[in-house]
């Protein structure tokens, strides 16, 4: 009766160990830093962000002009002129401030084109990574640089070459 027990709590324990659930990370920082269409993608956003905000700069300064030459002139000025004055420097800096939205904003240009540029690569890695876990029978794969969480981690559960090597860019 005891090897009986024996033998079922050890093939009871045999079944458990078979089925482990296996884990992998991923950096998806090193990942994209070795993707060239990322970095293309990267300078492009960043130049027409630099443009954009540029353009926005232009209108701050027109009204900052507009509010130097109003208070250099504010002496001059009737009443109905001084308001008509301030009126259009606050109309101004309002034009800036929808400028500034419509391209920074929430919604805006830049958040529209950043998710139009970015969203083939990430659904190209993505579909590497899950590739990957059905190959190799991943129940779980981290992000190392997004997880805060993750003190130490072993290199040699880092598949974040062989992500590259699948998308093509072997390293």
């Amino acid at each position: 009766m005891k090897r009986f027990i024996t033998l079922c709590s050890l093939m009871v324990l045999c079944t458990f160990a078979g089925t482990a659930q296996k884990f992998a990370l991923i950096d998806m920082e090193y990942i994209l830093k070795n993707i060239p269409a990322y970095e293309m993608t990267n300078e492009q956003l960043s130049q027409l962000s630099q443009r954009w905000q540029n353009e926005v700069e232009a209108i701050q300064q027109e009204a900052q002009t507009m509010y130097k030459s109003y208070q250099s002139d504010l002496v001059f000025l009737s009443a109905e002129m001084k308001s008509k004055r301030e009126e259009e420097i606050i109309k101004k800096e309002q034009e800036a401030q929808d400028v500034k939205r419509q391209y920074f904003g929430p919604e805006g240009e830049l958040y529209k084109r950043r998710e139009s540029l970015m969203k083939p690569i990430q659904d190209e890695i993505y579909n590497a990574v899950k590739e990957i876990s059905d190959d190799k029978g991943y129940q779980l794969i981290l992000d190392r640089a997004s997880a805060m969480s993750i003190i130490f981690a072993s290199p040699r559960i880092d598949i974040s070459n062989e992500v590259l090597t699948k998308l093509g860019y072997s390293k």
